[in-house]
């Protein structure tokens, strides 16, 4: 598989306009990216510049915190699957597992896997504010609720992706949910490193310039 096939072509930034929104897009069929990955609020937008080619539309859920209330996040999937997310990454409730609550994460988790079924699901665990215990517990719960991607983090708290925390998430998991590798993935030999590791998906906003790296290898 070519390297672009892996990559979520991201932008979260609160400041996004729609100029740039409408950019990501055509950024992301010109390099047949596998989605674009939006907050809420663009997701009308990528649906409809989107239409008609193989980019799907990805968007955020409780995010960046993952502390609304379940209720809520069920109602924001709900409403992006409607207005045409393909893909929705939410983020888990991150005090809930810092405080061993984990029947209130599976909760969390499984409020949103019943208000968008059969639409893929990757849960957030926020990687750099859990301690391994917490990681895998994460990764655990999210799959036994059925989710299909574990992701490692929002890019907004105080650290990203890891090797290191991929290969923990992908042990975890076995070969039966995807892992994404999201934060701080810059090159292509970032990318390669977190593939390698056991990554199915990254989410970048540096998308073109792993291309860009990769043509090297023949890998675009």
């Amino acid at each position: 598989m070519k390297i672009a096939h892996y990559i979520d072509h991201t932008l979260l930034k609160p400041d996004a306009t729609e100029a740039q929104i409408r950019q990501l897009c055509a950024e992301a069929k010109q390099y047949d990216f596998t989605s674009v990955c939006v907050n809420p609020t663009w997701v009308s937008l990528c649906f409809e510049l989107l239409e008609g080619s193989d980019v799907k539309v990805c968007t955020v859920i409780g995010f960046p915190l993952g502390a609304t209330t379940s209720a809520v996040k069920a109602f924001e999937a709900k409403t992006a699957w409607k207005q045409g997310a393909d893909e929705i990454d939410m983020v888990l409730n991150v005090g809930a597992i810092k405080s061993g609550n984990l029947d209130l994460v599976e909760a969390d988790i499984r409020a949103v896997r019943a208000a968008i079924p059969g639409v893929i699901l990757k849960v957030i665990i926020e990687t750099c504010l859990l301690t391994d215990d917490e990681k895998v517990a994460a990764c655990q719960i999210a799959q036994k609720v059925g989710a299909d991607f574990v992701k490692t983090s929002t890019g907004f708290a105080k650290g990203g992706a890891t090797v290191a925390d991929v290969r923990l998430m992908r042990q975890t998991v076995g070969h039966f949910m995807g892992v994404k590798a999201s934060g701080g993935i810059k090159s292509y030999a970032d990318a390669q490193a977190m593939i390698e590791a056991g990554a199915t998906r990254l989410g970048c906003s540096a998308g073109i310039a792993i291309i860009q790296g990769a043509t090297s290898e023949a890998d675009y």
